[in-house]
């Protein structure tokens, strides 16, 4: 027990407290999962369009703001849908008026999807504040934490990734 205790100390702490404050974090980050997923499931209703449109459009969005536009089969792994389904749902969004599907590589067989002209203004002004909040709440840590919870963010995903990959890639854990 001595030796548990000495390693606690070592790590920061006592194992059921460390164990709490983990729970707690990950009660958080469940929470803000889901409060993501309903923010893009209110951006649906606001559209007019079925949840998994709005998050196939968010990602769309998302892609060119970061300028690694997607192709429909990256969308396709993004939104976990299969590519026929995938097929639909652009076709949907295309009608609507809410995306574009160019041919800008120099390999004219790839497609690429950007957002029209006409939605992203209506996305900058549903998300807008949700960005502004989220940069004032950022914006009480130092650029040190900002680099730590980014880290930290970035190992988690790079774990979920390797367990989606691995472990979970039939649906389930392996028996």
């Amino acid at each position: 027990m001595a030796d548990a205790d000495a390693a606690a100390d070592r790590n920061g702490g006592g194992g059921d407290d460390d164990a709490t404050r983990v729970d707690h974090l990950m009660d958080g980050l469940r929470a803000f999962g889901a409060n993501y997923t309903e923010f893009t499931r209110r951006f649906a209703t606001w559209l007019g369009l079925h949840s998994t449109d709005a998050a196939a459009l968010v990602e769309i969005l998302y892609a060119e703001d970061t300028g690694t536009p997607l192709s429909p089969a990256r969308l396709s792994e993004r939104v976990s849908l299969s590519s026929g389904a995938t097929a639909i749902l652009l076709k949907r969004l295309e009608q609507a008026g809410h995306i574009v599907r160019t041919r800008e590589s120099t390999d004219r067989r790839v497609v690429t999807l950007r957002s029209s002209p006409d939605i992203r203004p209506r996305a900058e002004a549903f998300f807008g504040p949700y960005a502004e909040r989220m940069a004032e709440a950022m914006s009480a840590y130092s650029p040190q934490e900002i680099q730590r919870f980014e880290d930290f963010i970035g190992r988690l995903r790079s774990t979920m990734d390797a367990l989606l990959a691995d472990e979970y890639r039939d649906g389930g854990p392996a028996a």
